[in-house]
């Protein structure tokens, strides 16, 4: 897990900056677009997966819950981009199943509570 735990790191970089960039289009498109609910996902997540990334000796389900945030948050925000843009979605139900990894994802952050901690 320790060899993956980068990754986290360089998704919270991306998703956050997919936040930003999210949200300047949809103040352009005007607040029906679905770019908003979009960008509003990846800059509440961004932080998580860098908390969690920094956390992850207090949190022993950090790498694996960010894993599964930084999952929902790129299939939800990348299908309501889709649809947005393309007019089609990713696959049927995309968003829906972004939103309960995301879901999922809290719930195994959560979790680390009833695990011990890791010693230096």
């Amino acid at each position: 897990m320790e060899r993956i735990r980068p990754l986290l790191l360089l998704l919270a970089g991306l998703i956050g900056a997919a936040g930003v960039g999210l949200a300047a289009a949809a103040t352009h498109l005007g607040s029906e677009s679905l770019l908003r609910p979009a960008s509003m996902m990846c800059l509440a997540h961004a932080p998580a997966l860098l908390a969690l990334y920094a956390g992850h000796r207090q949190i022993r389900t950090a790498t694996v819950a960010g894993l599964v945030l930084a999952a929902g948050t790129l299939l939800f925000a990348g299908d309501l981009s889709m649809k947005q843009f393309a007019g089609t979605s990713l696959f049927p139900m995309a968003a829906p199943t972004g939103g309960i990894l995301m879901m999922l994802g809290w719930l195994v952050a959560g979790f680390g509570a009833f695990f011990h901690t890791r010693q230096d």
